[in-house]
């Protein structure tokens, strides 16, 4: 047993200092990001945020709907194998992952897909991004796509980072527990505080000119640009998505002169129990459920929420003087607030 004794940081710890700027209107900036992802050689750019590939986020409907403001959607894994090559072969493909976990049958899966059409984007996800399997299922994704960008996680430390680059993964995803819908650290004691996993594990993979996805922990526009701020190349986010249009979660209605109106959603965790009894029959005797069910408002389309992170975003720049997204981390400065108000971190 050993304890370490170095601050780690969430979201809630920190607020942006503001700088000197000469940028009058939040119109003067550029919130998009162009990238050149290791291992193709290939570039995409758009805003890096990515609808998180949960039953009730991770639809083509909300792939559609992003793809519009340049964002991406990571497609939930439960998607039938002719309705996933139909969705990649058309315009809405090319910004969406395939996603994945690391079962036989996956992997069985994509190949039958990629057969028949280009993907040019997979995420590889599991809970658990340590384990040594999971570096062998991305050598093996990898070796089989090599024209594929590959997005794998989740780990929360600089050395996984490294090793799941050197293994074949362009992006990895950072994040264990942070989720609105995750009960991971609860559950399991298992966890790391969102921020100070983003600066180290952003750290270690732009080293190796990789990139790192921040996955969850966002509950408002101000936590999506502390995310950018610090070091994250793409946001994925579920609960702020959620309870859209564009959303298959069940909806509730109440009545209201006379007329039923949409009132609440359903959101639930991927490992949650809802989720299991829904695509395994239950929940398996040798593990616990990491996840919960809840009802999230009715929020209609999810166009307007999309403009309220792209508004928040581009407010921040303007506060501190970033005229383009790849900007901010190098101009972000974070004042702890939580303790020890006087601290400041950043540069």
């Amino acid at each position: 047993m050993r304890i370490e004794t170095d601050v780690k940081l969430d979201f809630k710890d920190v607020l942006i200092r503001p700088k000197r700027s000469t940028l009058n209107s939040r119109s003067a900036v550029d919130v998009s990001r162009t990238f050149r992802f290791l291992h193709t050689g290939s570039e995409w750019k758009g805003f890096p945020i990515i609808a998180a590939n949960m039953d009730v986020t991770g639809t083509m409907a909300m792939a559609r709907a992003l793809g519009k403001d340049g964002a991406l959607t990571a497609l939930h894994k439960h998607y039938p194998e002719a309705e996933l090559a139909k969705f990649f072969a058309g315009p809405d493909g090319a910004g969406a992952f395939y996603s994945l976990g690391t079962t036989a049958a996956d992997l069985k899966k994509l190949a039958a897909v990629a057969k028949t059409t280009r993907i040019r984007l997979i995420c590889l996800d599991v809970a658990n991004g340590y384990a040594e399997k999971f570096l062998e299922v991305v050598k093996r994704v990898r070796d089989d796509h090599p024209e594929s960008v590959v997005m794998a996680g989740n780990v929360v430390t600089g050395d996984m980072t490294e090793a799941l680059i050197l293994a074949g993964a362009d992006i990895v995803k950072i994040g264990i527990g942070p989720g609105s819908v995750c009960t991971t650290r609860r559950v399991t004691g298992v966890g790391y505080p969102q921020l100070s996993a983003i600066i180290e594990c952003a750290d270690a993979a732009h080293g190796l000119k990789g990139q790192v996805c921040a996955d969850g922990g966002c509950t408002v526009p101000g936590d999506v640009a502390k995310a950018f701020g610090a070091g994250a190349d793409f946001v994925m986010l579920g609960g702020m998505l959620a309870g859209h249009d564009e959303c298959d979660g069940d909806i509730r209605y109440e009545e209201r002169d006379g007329e039923k109106v949409p009132v609440g959603m359903t959101f639930y965790g991927m490992s949650s129990e809802t989720a299991m009894k829904k695509h395994s029959g239950g929940v398996a005797h040798y593990r616990a459920a990491e996840g919960k069910s809840v009802e999230t408002p009715y929020r209609g389309p999810v166009e307007g929420t999309i403009g309220e992170i792209i508004g928040g975003v581009r407010s921040m720049m303007t506060y501190i003087g970033a005229a383009h997204l790849k900007e901010v981390s190098k101009r972000t400065t974070f004042v702890r607030v939580t303790a020890q108000t006087n601290d400041v971190f950043g540069g």
